[in-house]
């Protein structure tokens, strides 16, 4: 008996990345010689490649997970398993929303290979909004897919013995330390990680010895660390979704695990804000760059107000929890989801303005003054969400804030 011995993992090339696809019969025998393989990857933890076959156009996406992150070297060793993980995030949401995530062809665990839909035709989410563009399906898209992915993982739907697999399933304690780390823990204290211009230097002093707003981060660090309510795609920023006029795609999932019901529709609403603040100074012409900031206000209202509507339909009509016609108990939930949110949003704003991983709305801004002046406002505006969590009671309570920034 001959054992087939599966080749040890090595990063793949534009060359080998073929040896991978040409068994899976995605393109017929005759276009094989006429493929054409580009590395487009630009984030910090994986290779990506498209492969196209230059005569359809037909094409398709393969991410292989590196063992360490790209933005550090491999002095910052990585699982793996978030390849698994990954790919095993996407089918698990294509169950309940498969027209908000790219399609999965293949997935090999051992080579931490995932081949996907190719989304060309799509533009990352960011650049549309630092451009100026709206996307009038976004927040109805975002809303169905956080609600149904939430609901269909929970105690309210599954039964407990499926539900505590399914935390086992997506344990990713790697990736989870990585958010613990960079957005609850080392912003909030004077640590190596952070990155930030010296002008905010008393800016930042004044976060770090804010007791007040760092027993509310210690809260909500722990309820990240220990409340496992839902599956969470755990990295829902505007880089991690693709858009088009009228399609909206949510991907790279490979931070998936279970987590506090409110943690993706934070990192959602944190990035809409923190391009809201960078409009200011991206757009110059005063009736579009209003225009601009009430779609992103409009947003954040309609996707919790579909998240809403959605969650409760599906409770109503789906769940198996004894407590389902108890008045108060759905409400209840949704009640700290929001707040809980809002705080996790407001970590998230200032980790994105001092942190490690900075987003391009901010630091593009040309003007050195502006950009600093705007930052400010950033750190003021999460130090006010994280503070004041409880006491927001409506979405249009946190838009209207938002815009009085």
């Amino acid at each position: 008996m001959t054992v087939k011995v599966k080749p040890a993992y090595e990063p793949l090339n534009e060359l080998t990345v073929l040896d991978v696809i040409k068994p899976l019969n995605f393109f017929n025998s005759a276009s094989l010689n006429n493929l054409v393989v580009q590395e487009i990857g630009d984030g910090n933890l994986n290779l990506v490649f498209r492969v196209q076959d230059s005569d359809s156009q037909k094409a398709l996406i393969v991410k292989q997970a590196l063992p360490y992150a790209k933005v550090v070297g491999e002095s910052w060793p990585l699982t793996l398993d978030r390849a698994r993980i990954e790919s095993d995030a996407l089918l698990q949401e294509a169950e309940s929303v498969p027209h908000l995530v790219p399609k999965v062809y293949y997935s090999d665990s051992h080579l931490a290979v995932t081949v996907m839909e190719d989304l060309s035709d799509h533009v990352i989410l960011r650049k549309g909004l630092i451009e100026g563009n709206t996307y009038p399906l976004l927040a109805k898209d975002i809303g169905t897919f956080a609600a149904n992915t939430a609901f269909y993982s929970s105690d309210f739907y599954l039964h407990p013995f499926d539900k505590k697999e399914k935390v086992k399933r997506f344990s990713n304690p790697e990736l989870c330390k990585i958010t613990e780390d960079l957005v609850f823990t080392d912003p909030f204290f004077d640590h190596d990680t952070n990155e930030f211009p010296a002008e905010l230097k008393s800016s930042v002093e004044k976060i770090w010895s804010d007791q007040e707003l760092l027993r509310e981060v210690a809260q909500l660090r722990f309820s990240f660390l220990t409340r496992a309510e839902i599956l969470l795609h755990g990295d829902l920023h505007t880089g991690s979704i693709f858009v088009k006029e009228d399609s909206t795609k949510v991907i790279d999932p490979e931070f998936a695990f279970y987590g506090p019901a409110g943690f993706d529709l934070a990192h959602f609403f944190a990035n809409l804000t923190l391009n809201h603040l960078s409009q200011n100074a991206h757009t110059k012409e005063p009736f579009h760059r209003e225009s601009v900031q009430s779609f992103l206000l409009q947003t954040i209202e309609k996707t919790w107000e579909t998240y809403t509507n959605t969650f409760t339909e599906l409770w109503r009509e789906k769940s198996s929890d004894p407590f389902v016609k108890t008045e108060g108990v759905l409400e209840n939930f949704l009640q700290h989801t929001f707040q809980e949110a809002i705080g996790f949003a407001g970590c998230e704003v200032i980790r994105r303005t001092i942190g490690l991983a900075h987003v391009v709305d901010l630091d593009s801004i040309e003007q050195k003054d502006i950009e600093l002046f705007y930052k400010k406002k950033a750190l003021e505006l999460g130090s006010y969400l994280i503070k004041n969590q409880r006491k927001f009671t409506s979405i249009t309570q946190l838009t209207n804030w938002i815009r009085g920034a």
